[in-house]
């Protein structure tokens, strides 16, 4: 579960993280109001669950008697092919420096990660291909616990003045402490900013496993909550790979590596998929840019051939993007599903190797 921007501060606020003051306006005159009870420039910020929003022109700065003209360009604009529905209005802080915290999973040791850099305000990819060296990263034992002199030691680490490591250090110390309270995935900072005598957390972002959800029944009530429909991984190959169930998208993917090919996407739609689900399913994977097959893999039993095919004819019909589709489809009511397909003018084949076979083939010639 992703949180949005404004959210994930609440949480670190009552964490005792510091961030700017400010509030969440869902039209140009909340937004004006917010303004002028701040009495200063603003950061008008976009609410998207998508990263790269400063880049994409999701945020910008306005004054109190400009923000509603910001505002409304940004309400009901498209950022990184998310509709903008509400923004956050924050007071503009004068940044002295900007810093990188952030707590994660480490997937190959198994373990809980912190990473830190007194370089601050850029993707953390692209300072690990730049400058490696200038990322600390410390693994946590998740049945030890974490002490406040060890998250002073990152600081230190990060190559801060000596005034700076007790604060820093003690942002870090409680980061991790959110971290683990909520079961998250993810709980980043970035950037951490240095204003003068405080250090204040500019951005926030939290994601927490859905699987841990029951144990936060609060989070059932946010908006962000979405009841899993599918299990999705994204990758990072070109070919996405949908199967009715984790087997036979599992298999799908195997013969991908096989035949050449790299998956982008494991998404599993289960069994007895809907038809509305095999066309969300579709529109989840079609919306990644760096996807370039999809490979839908069904064999019908709970799942029926025909829902399936309308299905990938309504989802193609209003796909915002033209990409291949390659269809191996047999099972319950595969007759009339392969008629769907025929008649729609979608190709599809019953073998899933020569299935395979076709989907690599045709993200190696595009």
């Amino acid at each position: 579960m992703k949180f949005y921007e404004y959210s994930a501060k609440e949480i670190f606020r009552a964490e005792g993280i510091s961030t700017p003051r400010g509030g969440v306006a869902e039209t140009p005159e909340e937004a004006e109001r917010i303004a002028a009870e701040l009495g200063c420039d603003v950061a008008v910020k976009s609410q998207i669950l998508t990263g790269g929003r400063g880049k994409a022109g999701g945020i910008r700065f306005a004054s109190p008697s400009g923000v509603a003209e910001v505002t409304g360009d940004l309400l009901s604009s498209e950022v990184r092919g998310e509709t903008v529905e509400k923004v956050l209005i924050e007071e503009k802080i004068p940044i002295d420096r900007e810093l990188y915290v952030s707590a994660v999973i480490d997937r190959t040791a198994k373990i809980p990660l912190i990473m830190a850099s007194a370089e601050g305000g850029v993707d953390i990819e692209e300072l690990a291909a730049r400058s490696p060296e200038k990322i600390v990263r410390y693994h946590i034992n998740p049945l030890d616990e974490f002490l406040p002199y060890e998250a002073r030691e990152i600081a230190r680490k990060m190559g801060l003045e000596s005034e700076l490591i007790p604060s820093v250090g003690g942002v870090i110390w409680k980061l991790y402490q959110l971290f683990r309270k909520y079961d998250a995935r993810l709980a980043e900072i970035n950037p951490l900013v240095i204003s003068g005598d405080s250090v204040i957390a500019a951005d926030a972002k939290l994601e927490v496993d859905d699987d841990s959800i029951y144990r936060h029944r609060e989070f059932m009530e946010m908006e962000e909550y979405e009841p899993e429909e599918f299990a999705f991984v994204k990758l990072d190959g070109d070919i996405a790979v949908i199967g009715n169930g984790a087997g036979l998208t599992l298999t799908a993917m195997d013969l991908i590596k096989l035949k050449g090919g790299e998956p982008a996407t494991f998404l599993d739609i289960g069994g007895g998929a809907s038809e509305d689900v095999i066309r969300r399913a579709l529109d989840l994977v079609i919306s990644h840019p760096s996807v370039r097959v999809v490979f839908l893999n069904v064999l019908g039993g709970i799942t029926r051939a025909d829902d399936v095919a309308r299905g990938v004819v309504n989802a193609l019909r209003d796909a915002r993007r033209d990409v291949p589709l390659v269809i191996r489809l047999t099972g319950t009511n595969e007759e009339e599903g392969q008629r769907i397909l025929r008649e729609a003018g979608i190709p599809f084949e019953t073998s899933l190797e020569r299935a395979a076979e076709k989907a690599v083939e045709i993200a190696k010639n595009l």
